[in-house]
């Protein structure tokens, strides 16, 4: 099982429906709002890397998010 963290920033005023929309992508764990750099701090978890990097694709395509970063625990 690979976890990883993907740091995410968001338009404003897509906050909450950013949220709601990722409670529902398949290998989220976990997703709070944050203050600072990143709106959102979103923890998952997938099969291999390649998973991690098909949940970070989805991520990116949802409407309202700007950017991400995505950190792979060693």
């Amino acid at each position: 099982m690979v976890n990883a963290c993907i740091l995410i920033k968001v338009v404003p005023l897509r906050l909450v429906k950013v949220l709601e929309e990722l409670k529902e992508v398949k290998g989220v764990v976990k997703v709070y709002p944050t203050y600072g750099r990143f709106d959102i701090v979103c923890l998952v978890e997938g099969a291999s890397n390649e998973d991690i990097a098909e949940i970070s694709a989805v991520i990116n395509q949802l409407d309202g998010v700007r950017s991400t970063e995505t950190l792979i625990e060693a």
